[in-house]
């Protein structure tokens, strides 16, 4: 959760940032020194962040961004939080995705894949979105139309995106690699040891009770 939480952030800061833009430059050494208008982005302070489901990982999220950057917060999800929650109230719900993309700076998707939320992002959405605006995907590939996303980036209709899954992984969109205004990740969301550790950790755990006759913690069917 935390770690998957931790790459949305830092997609949102290398892309605003033009990060991987000025590392290429570096790296190809192309780089001609400070110039006071050189790779100018965008800070996230007071930026609307809006996220598109709104489970662990997205609030998580949400607290990241509020509390270290002072972001304020907006999510699209099934419902709003429970009056129960101790987050209910803290942050605002859009009952339409299509409110929350034109108002927001940048856009984090957080829902589950599926025949549900295929293409959910696609041509008419991305137009939705504001030309400044930055698209982060750490959920799965199949939310976003990547033809149309990279013909809205070629356009200009959305400033940015940072990317660290895809439709046909491996296989990235040729398209979208071609482009300076995205960055893109091989799918590194849970990629640190200790979140590796607890994985497997938890596997071991769910092996454990089944074959002391108990049900797992997990169980999926």
């Amino acid at each position: 959760m935390r770690a998957t939480a931790e790459l949305a952030i830092l997609l949102m800061l290398m892309t605003s940032r033009r990060a991987g833009e000025g590392e290429r430059e570096l790296r190809d050494n192309r780089w001609a020194g400070w110039r006071p208008t050189y790779l100018v982005g965008q800070g996230l302070q007071d930026k609307l962040l809006g996220l598109i489901g709104f489970g662990r990982i997205a609030q998580e999220t949400a607290r990241i961004a509020e509390q270290a950057f002072g972001m304020r917060i907006a999510y699209h999800s099934r419902r709003p939080l429970s009056p129960e929650s101790p987050l209910a109230g803290r942050w605002t719900y859009h009952p339409s995705i299509d409110t929350l993309l034109a108002e927001a700076d940048f856009v984090s998707l957080h829902c589950p894949g599926g025949t549900e939320t295929f293409h959910l992002i696609d041509e008419a959405r991305l137009r939705i979105m504001k030309p400044s605006a930055i698209l982060i995907n750490t959920a799965r590939g199949s939310i976003i139309d990547e033809a149309a996303l990279a013909q809205a980036l070629i356009d200009g209709a959305i400033a940015g995106a940072g990317l660290d899954v895809y439709e046909h992984e491996p296989h990235v969109n040729p398209a979208l690699i071609a482009l300076q205004n995205v960055v893109v990740l091989p799918h590194l969301g849970s990629a640190t040891s200790e979140t590796r550790v607890a994985m497997g950790m938890r596997a071991a755990d769910n092996l454990d009770h089944f074959f002391d006759g108990k049900t797992p913690p997990d169980q999926v069917a």
